[in-house]
């Protein structure tokens, strides 16, 4: 009688993780036991933030967690990849958003615009509700025409007065083509270069650490989750995720008002 063949456990040799719904709140509340456990990790393996912000909203969190220096983050949904703290560029994939701009505008017309600047500014075309892109962000309100003179990273649209299923359908409605798009927790669409996600700053950021995804385990909460959860060789929905977002991953752990990340990591590190 023939043995079955023994299954290696996983053994995480790089960590990815979402922030906002995943390591902190909506209310930018951070748990000690979640913060024990991210340092704990990152003394052993890399870790990457890998989220929907912008660079310089996600630099005081990578501070906060007091990340080693020269690791790697993903922001802007992954066209772009950074070293941290030092804001080295290892990748960046633009779009041109004009296109977009203009049907955003004949399908929601009371909609609000934004795009990110190098320098963190965040241009918009009316003043988002406060917290909605980070605390003590730079903002400049622009018209349409100015909002993106050149190529970006990431067009935002928002509108406070319609709920999430409405930016669903409003996403089908826009007709977007050559690019991609994630809607978020509320009525927040993010327009992407088209085929970019986190994954791919995460194949960047694991490629400088001669990594591959098998030994990835990644922890994220949104839509924009997805495609790194299923990259990653394991992927863990938290638990007040979307139920699109937990079909697809491996494992699904507690919320983050549970600490679910740090019930994550302890089992590993």
């Amino acid at each position: 009688m023939s043995e079955r063949p023994q299954v290696t456990p996983f053994r995480p040799t790089a960590v990815a993780l979402d922030i906002d719904g995943t390591l902190i709140d909506h209310d930018e509340g951070l748990s000690p036991a979640v913060v024990d456990a991210v340092r704990r990790t990152a003394a052993q393996v890399p870790v990457f933030l890998a989220t929907g912000r912008a660079w310089s909203t996600t630099m005081p969190v990578a501070e906060r967690f007091g990340l080693p220096t020269g690791g790697i983050v993903v922001v802007s949904n992954g066209a772009r990849t950074m070293r941290y703290p030092d804001g080295e560029v290892l990748d960046e994939r633009t779009f041109d958003p004009r296109t977009v701009i203009a049907s955003v505008r004949e399908h929601a017309p009371n909609a609000r615009m934004a795009v990110e600047e190098y320098d963190g500014t965040y241009l918009v075309t009316a003043p988002f509700p406060e917290g909605d892109l980070g605390k003590n962000a730079k903002i400049r309100v622009v018209s349409d025409d100015e909002l993106a003179p050149e190529p970006v990273t990431r067009l935002i649209i928002r509108d406070p007065e319609q709920s999430e299923a409405d930016f669903v359908r409003l996403a089908e409605r826009l007709g977007l083509h050559g690019v991609g798009y994630f809607v978020g927790w509320t009525a927040w669409l993010d327009i992407a270069p088209e085929g970019v996600d986190k994954s791919t700053g995460l194949k960047v950021a694991l490629a400088q650490y001669d990594l591959d995804a098998s030994g990835l385990l990644a922890i994220g909460d949104g839509r924009n989750d997805i495609e790194m959860l299923t990259f990653a060789g394991h992927g863990v929905a938290m638990g007040s995720a979307p139920d699109e977002v937990k079909s697809v991953a491996d494992e699904v752990t507690k919320s983050v008002t549970d600490d679910g990340v740090a019930a994550v990591l302890n089992r590993y590190f």
